[in-house]
């Protein structure tokens, strides 16, 4: 029996734990040869020096399975080491076929409080580390294609989250990083098409080191598998890496506890038309105000009613 991913590499980044490494194994399970990346950093917040135990493990793991796997130590947010991940792909294995961006780190803090630098590590993990790996995965799958003189392999993976959607009200930076993610996957997805790379972004929800303050009382059951369990998340990745899902591009998904949701782009809520060349600021009083009066304080963008409201 032929594995969906056979013949396939692949590069899952912070795969040393969690969510990462159940994708490592999911991808290694359906075929795929992967590389295996991790910083190994021992704290969440990205503190502590680099070690290449976690990636060295996973990449053990899935040999010791029957898989093929090598371990790359690098740090996804510097972009010459990006490049560099790229190329150990391409080198082992003799292209590269699947990228899955999940590494990250927390600097939770409010907004008023926030410092420059918990900002910036935030978003240079997260946001910029998801474009340096994507824009040198992307060059490879560009220049294999115009060789080619036809469309090639390729599938990005990324990874968002609730937060950008729903806000969260102390991780203003990791809510930043999280939705310019989704940018640039349908961004990458347009660009790509042609090329025969589909570029999708899921929304995990999942017990890991990253979210034990989140899911803080709500343990595992004591029999049977977590709802929370980043396994749930994996099949989904899987898919998305897989043929099956040539069809799927710029999507947005969540995901959690044997549960996929399929995101529209945001619709328009409420539509106003001014009766003259531009609005004023009392017709706007008339019609917004009361239209906002008595909605819940917080209520984000995302809400599925849609309206259509004119004036009279």
């Amino acid at each position: 029996m032929t594995l969906p991913l056979e013949g396939r590499s692949a590069i899952v980044t912070g795969a040393g734990r969690g969510l990462g490494r159940a994708e490592a194994l999911e991808l290694a399970r359906l075929g795929a040869a992967v590389v295996v990346n991790d910083y190994g950093q021992p704290g969440r917040d990205g503190s502590g020096a680099a070690s290449a135990g976690p990636a060295e493990q996973v990449a053990a793991e899935i040999r010791a399975a029957g898989g093929t796997a090598v371990a790359h130590t690098g740090d996804v947010a510097d972009f010459r080491q990006a490049g560099e991940l790229v190329e150990l792909a391409v080198g082992a294995f003799g292209k590269l076929d699947i990228l899955v961006n999940n590494a990250g780190i927390l600097r939770d803090r409010m907004v008023f409080s926030m410092s420059e630098e918990e900002w910036d590590a935030v978003v240079r993990v997260h946001l910029k580390g998801h474009f340096n790996t994507t824009r040198f995965a992307s060059a490879h799958w560009r220049q294999r294609s115009k060789a080619a003189g036809e469309p090639v392999y390729g599938r990005i993976v990324n990874t968002s989250s609730e937060a950008f959607l729903a806000g969260s009200a102390g991780q203003p930076n990791y809510a930043a990083a999280k939705g310019g993610i989704v940018g640039l996957t349908t961004s990458t997805a347009l660009a790509l098409a042609k090329y025969g790379v589909t570029a999708n972004v899921i929304c995990p929800r999942a017990r890991t080191r990253m979210t034990e303050d989140v899911f803080a009382g709500f343990g595992p059951p004591q029999e049977g598998l977590d709802p929370l369990a980043p396994e749930h998340v994996a099949p989904l990745v899987g898919y998305l890496a897989s043929p099956a899902a040539a069809g799927v591009n710029g999507r947005l998904f969540v995901v959690h506890g044997g549960m996929v949701a399929v995101l529209d782009r945001p619709r328009v809520r409420a539509k106003y038309d001014s009766e003259r060349e531009t609005f004023t600021y009392d017709e706007l009083d008339a019609l917004l105000t009361p239209y906002f009066a008595g909605r819940p304080a917080g209520e984000t963008f995302a809400a599925a009613e849609v309206l259509s409201l004119k004036r009279g």
